[in-house]
């Protein structure tokens, strides 16, 4: 009896002493350090192609009568306006979806902002969005509650080919505008018109497709 009760305790004093070293130890465990957030990424600018890139469909190419396929969208290229300003010069093409709705998709060479950067394409979709009146400010705008910023403004003169619904040569009156999320807005107009308003997005090497006429 007396060794049963002995036993006992022993087993009894055991686990309090195990017990208390296994809270010991949890108490003195300092935790694992998190491991740091990653920093925020800063808002994407938009793709600059070199202008002497090979591996993707150049946008350059692009004819009146093609059929253009831009991220799944099919459309046809109907007329072209091609623009020249203090020696610089690009294209518009005027896209047909056959719905009655029509985009323009613009492509131009530019330089870098710092000297001796390579000539990169800049290719942009610009959707037309209804102005009510409205007339390019110099100063902030807001259009459908978004304000926009002015960048940039001049004149360019045009050469039309196909069908565009502008005179065959004449002089074109631009303001573009930047939202401080990087959406971008353009005015235009043929000088004695009326201003049309778009909103424009960069697209990125790969999304453009070309169907050649036969």
């Amino acid at each position: 009896m007396t060794a049963a009760v002995v036993l006992v305790l022993g087993v009894a004093t055991l686990v309090v002493v195990l017990g208390a070293f296994v809270v010991t130890a949890r108490q003195g465990r300092v935790p694992a350090p998190m491991p740091p957030l990653p920093p925020e990424q800063p808002e994407a600018a938009p793709v600059r192609v070199p202008a002497a890139a090979a591996d993707y469909f150049d946008p350059r190419t692009i004819k009146v009568g093609d059929t253009v396929h831009i991220q799944g969208v099919k459309s046809r290229a109907i007329g072209a306006l091609h623009l020249s300003r203090q020696g610089d010069q690009w294209t518009e093409y005027l896209l047909d979806e056959g719905v009655r709705r029509y985009q323009w998709l613009s492509v131009e060479e530019r330089r870098g902002p710092a000297d001796g950067e390579p000539l990169h394409l800049e290719v942009m979709l610009w959707t037309q969005v209804p102005t009510q009146g409205m007339v390019p400010a110099k100063h902030m705008l807001i259009m459908e509650g978004v304000e926009f910023f002015p960048i940039e403004r001049g004149t360019v003169a045009f050469r039309s080919e196909g069908m565009t619904g502008q005179p065959d040569r004449g002089l074109l009156d631009f303001a573009h505008y930047r939202a401080a999320d990087g959406r971008l807005l353009s005015f235009e107009r043929v000088q004695g018109g009326q201003w049309s308003a778009f909103y424009t997005r960069p697209l990125t090497p790969g999304s453009i497709r070309v169907e050649r006429l036969p």
